[in-house]
C-alpha cells in the first residue's frame, strides 16, 4: 500500500473519529436520552460506513482507478478502527471520568426500552423479571463493556468492510 493512501486512510480516520466523538458529545449536551433510539445507532453505523467507503474510493482514485480487495479492505478498516476507537476513548471519559451520572441514567434507559420491547413481544412475566434482573446488573457504559462493544462493532464493520472491498475492487487486466 502506498504511503499516501495509508496517509489517507488515516486522516479518514482522524476525522470520522472527530465527527463522531462531536455527535456523541453533542448529543450528550443536548438530549441524553437519544443515545438509546435505535435509529441513532443506525445513523452512526451509516456515518461509519460512509467514512469507509471514501477511504476506499480514495485509494482507488490514487492507483488510477485499480484496487485490489486486499488494498481496498485495509484502507476501510485503517479508517474505521481509528475513528471508532476514538469515539470510545470519548465514550469512556464521559461515562467514567466526567458524568458517571451520565451512564445510570442511560442503563436506566436501557432496561426501560428492553422491557417495553419484551412486553411487545409478549415475553412472560417471569422471564421477564429474570432477564431484567440480569440486565440491571450490567454497567454498559463501564470501561470493560465500552471496550467489548468496540471490538464486537469492529467485527462488524469488517464483515461490511470485505463487502465494500468487494465492490470497490478492480483490477488492471492491461497488465496481465
Amino acid at each position: 500500500m502506498e504511503p499516501t493512501n495509508k496517509s489517507n486512510s488515516i486522516n479518514l480516520g482522524l476525522y470520522l473519529g472527530a465527527t463522531l466523538a462531536a455527535i456523541v458529545v453533542l448529543i450528550y449536551a443536548v438530549n441524553l436520552d437519544l443515545m438509546v433510539e435505535w435509529w441513532f445507532s443506525v445513523a452512526l453505523l451509516a456515518v461509519v460506513i460512509a467514512f469507509g467507503i471514501v477511504a476506499a474510493k480514495r485509494a482507488k482514485n490514487n492507483n488510477g482507478g485499480f484496487i485490489s480487495f486486499k488494498e481496498a479492505f485495509v484502507n476501510y478498516f485503517i479508517t474505521i478502527t481509528l475513528g471508532t476507537a476514538i469515539s470510545t476513548v470519548i465514550g469512556i471519559v464521559i461515562f467514567n471520568v466526567i458524568d458517571p451520572e451520565a451512564a445510570t441514567h442511560l442503563n436506566e434507559q436501557i432496561l426501560l426500552k428492553s422491557k417495553q420491547m419484551m412486553e411487545r413481544f409478549g415475553m412472560p412475566q417471569e422471564a421477564m423479571a429474570v432477564a431484567l434482573d440480569e440486565a440491571s446488573k450490567k454497567d454498559n457504559f463501564s470501561i470493560g463493556p465500552q471496550l467489548q462493544s468496540y471490538v464486537f462493532s469492529l467485527a462488524l464493520y469488517a464483515v461490511i468492510g470485505l463487502i465494500i472491498a468487494l465492490i470497490v475492487k478492480k483490477t488492471d487486466t492491461s497488465k496481465a
